[in-house]
């Protein structure tokens, strides 16, 4: 049985849906991306691709085919990142039991909850693009859609990974606790973690 998720999710523009290391997407709906570094690499692994060899010089050159330019999110960005999660915890009660956040991606692990972790990871999506904008700081401040809504600074998809034990559950603490470390940044502890007990 699930007892909760192991969640991770991008910025725009941080992992393409053609990225030569493999994506979670099934297509490229960008022409111009679709013909600077080909079809989507869709992958079933349940597993960290980041760090399989690759060609770099190619992913970055696909990056240049973007419409906008990437986002990277500076540290005041992060904080009011953090503070829309914290509105996501008080509206919804989600158990966050461990997060990271970098500057081009966030690792949080999350007990189960009432709704999908899709709309977990939407609702936290939200909120902390509601919080960027409120504070002027949202990357595409200015930047419509022709839709009229603001582009989002998110990628659309997200990657789960099912626990299903309180030994796979505390794992994923250590490792999301120990993200930061490992782009040389310090720990973060942020006040909407719920502690796990197993």
């Amino acid at each position: 049985m699930v007892l909760a998720y192991h969640l991770i999710f991008t910025v725009y523009g941080f992992w393409l849906p053609n990225d030569p290391r493999g994506s979670w997407s099934d297509f490229v709906r960008s022409w111009d991306l679709y013909i600077a570094a080909g079809p989507a690499t869709k992958t079933s692994t349940h597993k960290s691709v980041a760090h399989a060899p690759h060609d770099y010089s190619a992913r970055i050159a696909a990056k240049s085919a973007l419409r906008y330019p990437p986002v990277t999110f500076s540290d005041d960005q992060i904080q009011t990142v953090a503070a829309g999660f914290q509105s996501a915890v008080d509206r919804s009660r989600f158990l966050i039991h461990a997060c990271s956040f970098l500057p081009t991606h966030v690792h949080a692990v999350i007990a189960r909850h009432k709704y999908d972790i899709e709309t977990v990871m939407n609702q936290l999506k939200g909120q902390a693009s509601t919080a960027l904008t409120r504070a002027g700081l949202h990357p595409f401040q200015n930047t419509f859609l022709p839709s009229g809504t603001r582009h989002s600074p998110w990628s659309e998809e997200g990657w789960d990974v099912y626990l299903n034990t309180p030994h796979e559950i505390q794992h994923a603490i250590r490792y999301v606790q120990n993200n930061p470390l490992k782009e040389r940044r310090p720990p973060q502890h942020w006040p909407f973690i719920a502690p796990y007990r197993p």
